[in-house]
């Protein structure tokens, strides 16, 4: 009975997509990623849980599963000719035709997982931004693609401008990087703090997502003209309206800042998306915002009012570190529960369940599929190895990981991280 029940409950989620409520229920993990359609009809998502999912948006209910990747679906969009475009932490990228189970073509080249994609206005090329620090141009009618090079670290976001002669990029070296496609010199703008996304208006002002929670702007060619605190905590994503008015800013924390661009000006938070909020995109017709959380829905707001649209199928998300309020080690793994759970009935999501954790060798938990080269480290996971694997990163520390690359700097922090999961992840009996 358990293995029929896991069989099904793909099919039983995406029942639960119901039309009256206006919201989107069917993934399995965090919704990473979001695209609607330019008819404004359909949307896909991507998730921690490795699928994709096509919905109607008409009809509230999701029309095709697209399973290819080994790890989170971090970048989707769409092309012109209604095919869907999946990019993923197995640093694949897939473009499939609707209805078809298997995508028509898989694009190999990166050597590290691909965060984000985007498509040029004419839709000829593709580009992908990954975290082997390069950008990769990929002609859609076939060939080689060009890769750009020059992010000291991870390359985060990517987009086209307007008219399409430039791609513009966003890294956690804190740069904005503008790419002329038609030769002449990169133009390199270094801000104060890692980026994680960006975003170009009709006009081509550049809007890029801080670590720092705050949204910078910059012009088309690059010169910084102001910024704006959208959170209190880091900025994941940004989306702005196709008419350019409205910047919408995804936190870490659960909330959604809409921002007047032309005046700069906050106009609404949306609070309770899902906590974090990974991804924002627009419908065409400027209002209409779809929202993904880590709570496994997509939500839809009207972003003039800052109000839900449709009943919200469940309250504000379940914390699951309620229990734990005043533990200085529990706020610190705030950033953590995305991707791990801390008991056993849980399980994995997108990355492995810490339960157990000390005492274990890395890339041994049963039922979880790592990375070939962490299967050949011989790291041995105690406080000491998880407080040295926060203090020099991951990229680092375990070279070939999936994990996001972050570090906790002060060692107070990491000392409280370490007593936490120390309390939380023990066998209990």
């Amino acid at each position: 009975m358990p293995m029929l029940i896991k069989r099904l409950s793909p099919i039983l989620l995406l029942l639960f997509a119901l039309p009256a409520q206006a919201q989107l229920r069917g993934h399995g993990g965090p919704v990473r990623a979001l695209a609607i359609a330019p008819d404004g009809t359909q949307a896909v998502s991507g998730s921690f849980d490795t699928s994709a999912i096509r919905w109607s948006l008409n009809l509230n209910t999701a029309q095709q599963v697209l399973r290819l990747h080994d790890g989170a679906v971090n970048a989707v969009a769409y092309l012109r000719d209604g095919r869907v475009v999946t990019a993923g932490a197995d640093a694949r990228i897939a473009i499939w035709t609707p209805g078809q189970q298997q995508p028509d073509r898989i694009l190999n080249g990166h050597s590290a997982p691909i965060a984000s994609v985007a498509i040029s206005p004419d839709n000829t090329v593709l580009a992908s931004a990954s975290w082997d620090r390069t950008v990769r141009l990929w002609p859609l009618n076939g060939g080689e693609p060009r890769v750009l090079e020059g992010n000291a670290q991870n390359a985060n976001g990517v987009v086209f401008s307007p008219d399409g002669k430039n791609v513009v990029s966003a890294g956690y070296d804190a740069t904005v990087r503008i790419w002329p496609l038609s030769g002449g010199g990169e133009i390199v703008r270094s801000l104060p703090t890692p980026l994680n996304d960006v975003a170009v208006a009709p006009d081509g002002e550049i809007v890029a997502a801080g670590a720092n929670g705050k949204v910078y702007f910059l012009s088309a060619g690059g010169d910084v003209l102001s910024e704006i605190e959208a959170s209190p905590t880091p900025v994941i994503a940004v989306a702005i309206s196709p008419d350019g008015n409205l910047v919408a800013a995804a936190g870490i924390r659960g909330s959604v800042a809409v921002i007047e661009r032309k005046s700069r000006k906050l106009a609404h938070t949306l609070v309770g998306p899902g906590l974090p909020v990974w991804s924002v995109a627009f419908f065409p017709d400027n209002r209409t915002l779809l929202t993904g959380g880590t709570d496994r829905m997509i939500r839809r707001w009207d972003a003039s009012s800052g109000e839900p649209i449709g009943a919200v199928a469940v309250g504000t998300p379940e914390d699951s570190l309620a229990a734990y309020a005043g533990d200085h080690g529990a706020e610190v793994f705030r950033a953590c529960v995305a991707c791990h759970t801390l008991s056993p009935d849980e399980g994995n999501k997108a990355g492995p369940t810490l339960y157990g954790i000390f005492g274990r060798r890395i890339a041994t938990l049963p039922g979880y599929n790592f990375s070939p080269a962490l299967k050949k480290l011989e790291i041995m996971w105690t406080p000491e190895t998880v407080s040295k694997l926060f203090e020099v990163g991951p990229e680092h520390y375990t070279p070939g990981t999936k994990m996001p690359e972050q570090t906790i700097g002060s060692a107070e922090d990491r000392k409280a991280l370490v007593e936490f999961l120390a309390k939380t992840t023990g066998n209990k009996k």
